[in-house]
């Protein structure tokens, strides 16, 4: 396995571009199988989830052919519909396959998806969706997909769950008929796939709102792709260039939308950053990061939920970026019951963090941490101990690098860039 060995108290500073969206990427990669003709996604970004994807995909028939971050997908070939389990095991969006191959082969076998143990992830509303338009699920070790007849349907969804609203749509858009979802996901990533999908001929409207229709077509054809730019990596590297109090170039220009929606936690804690003439965004150098309390001197609140609400995948990096804050703030998880675990690390570096219970914590700042030897749970949690070593005085070592791989493309290459103190070491 390999590790990160960082030597902290370096300011980030440099110009930055942000990669394609990892969350719209993977069910992008798995809208393909619906179509015998290519589909050219740019902007693919270079990480461990993708990898597994192009895997999975070549696997069961699909030419996949990678230049950079363009990736060529035809799934004329398409010969199997049985992922195998150790690939399944690897990577969560593998459960995004089931939509797709049971509304175009009729059938289907998957295994219990991977991904980052954040807390308990239910299958429940994929698997009632597709029953709803046709497809039938056998559960047991593994999950086996038969498409009975297959038609479109009134679907509430038992949450706003972003992949099995995505999963739903890639069904539908074969089904005959009208499917509507309801409470379905508003996530700007759920908007790009269907964007992808109506380029491919589906017939989609209400995309962005929690209310979709689609209207079953026969076939879709091939399409032509970028995906956008990434928001929690850009999120992630702002916080770091904050936290080590560095400047920002960054050249990537970002949705306004998304950007309002993560940019208030970071405004709370006094972040400051100016729109460039080019679309993107200045964060200038020595920022001093204190927290603006509430009316009536009240700790100020960071939660997270469904969009437009912060997203949890951010929840993080914000926390390690509140520790060098003057001031106190309380961040409420909602979202995973798990994901505020890797605070431990944070208290034993010396972070003035009060956990209340398994979703909230108390974070008072600014914090003097220092060097630890620790280890990254998941994807986001590793990179909030990369920017919390990136902070810290002396040396750190962060054990289990391959889950920070899975998400953010040759991380410790572009903190590098940016001036911090950081090597790989593969542990051969």
């Amino acid at each position: 396995m390999a590790r990160f060995i960082i030597h902290g108290r370096k300011r980030l500073s440099g110009r930055y571009r942000v990669c394609g969206n990892k969350n719209a990427a993977l069910p992008m990669l798995a809208a393909a199988v619906l179509t015998d003709e290519p589909v050219t996604l740019a902007n693919v970004p270079r990480i461990r989830d993708v990898s597994t994807m192009l895997e999975i995909l070549a696997d069961i028939g699909v030419q996949v052919a990678q230049e950079g971050s363009t990736v060529r997908l035809c799934a004329r070939g398409l010969r199997r519909s049985r992922l195998r389990p150790d690939l399944c095991r690897q990577v969560r969006s593998s459960i995004l396959f089931a939509g797709p191959l049971g509304a175009r082969l009729g059938r289907a076998t998957l295994y219990p998806p991977g991904g980052d143990v954040i807390g308990r992830r239910r299958l429940d509303t994929h698997f009632d969706g597709l029953r709803a338009l046709g497809i039938e699920i056998e559960g047991g070790d593994s999950f086996r997909l038969r498409r009975q007849r297959l038609q479109g349907a009134r679907i509430l969804l038992d949450e706003a769950s972003v992949t099995a609203t995505e999963n739903l749509l890639m069904a539908a858009v074969l089904a005959p008929g009208l499917t509507t979802l309801y409470n379905a996901a508003c996530e700007p990533h759920v908007a790009d796939l269907g964007r992808l999908l109506t380029a491919m001929g589906a017939r989609i409207r209400g995309l962005g709102t929690n209310r979709i229709e689609v209207e079953g077509v026969d076939e879709l054809h091939g399409a032509e792709w970028t995906v956008p730019p990434d928001p929690i990596e850009a999120g992630s590297f702002f916080a770091a260039a904050a936290a080590t109090g560095g400047s920002l170039r960054m050249e990537t220009p970002l949705d306004p939308d998304v950007l309002d929606v993560i940019s208030r936690p970071f405004q709370k804690l006094g972040l400051r950053w100016q729109q460039t003439e080019d679309g993107g965004l200045y964060l200038p150098e020595r920022q001093r990061l204190r927290v603006h309390r509430d009316l009536g001197a009240a700790i100020p609140k960071v939660e997270d939920g469904p969009w437009p609400a912060f997203p949890s995948d951010l929840m993080s990096v914000t926390i390690v970026a509140a520790t060098q804050a003057a001031g106190v703030m309380l961040f409420f998880e909602k979202m995973f019951e798990s994901r505020m675990f890797f605070v431990d690390s944070l208290i034993a570096m010396g972070a003035g963090i009060v956990q209340c219970d398994p979703h909230r914590v108390l974070v008072a700042g600014p914090a003097h941490l220092h060097g630890l030897r620790m280890a990254s749970p998941d994807i986001r949690a590793g990179m909030a101990l990369l920017i919390a070593a990136l902070c810290a005085k002396g040396e750190s070592v962060i054990e289990n690098a391959e889950t920070v791989d899975r998400g953010y493309e040759d991380v410790d290459g572009k903190l590098r860039e940016l001036g911090a103190d950081i090597e790989r070491d593969s542990g051969r």
